[in-house]
C-alpha cells in the first residue's frame, strides 16, 4: 500500500506541474516587468520547476527513510 501511495503523490506533483507550467496560469506572469533584469515570466517558470523538483525530492527522502527503519 505504501508504494501505491508515494507513486500517487508522485502523479499527484507532475499533474500540479502541468497546470502550473500551462498557457492560462503563466498568462498571468507574461507581464513586461523585470526583477534583477530578468522577466518576470522566466522566474516564474524556473521557480515553479524548481519547487516542483524540491517537493519530490523532499517526499522522497521522507518515505525512503521511513521504510528503511
Amino acid at each position: 500500500m505504501k508504494e501505491e501511495r508515494k507513486k500517487q503523490f508522485l502523479w499527484a506533483i507532475f499533474i500540479f506541474g502541468l497546470f502550473l507550467l500551462n498557457y492560462p496560469v503563466l498568462a498571468i506572469y507574461d507581464i513586461p516587468e523585470r526583477w534583477l533584469g530578468i522577466p518576470l515570466l522566466f522566474l516564474m517558470v524556473f521557480g515553479i520547476w524548481l519547487f516542483l523538483i524540491i517537493a519530490m525530492v523532499i517526499f522522497l527522502r521522507k518515505s525512503n527513510s521511513k521504510t528503511d527503519v
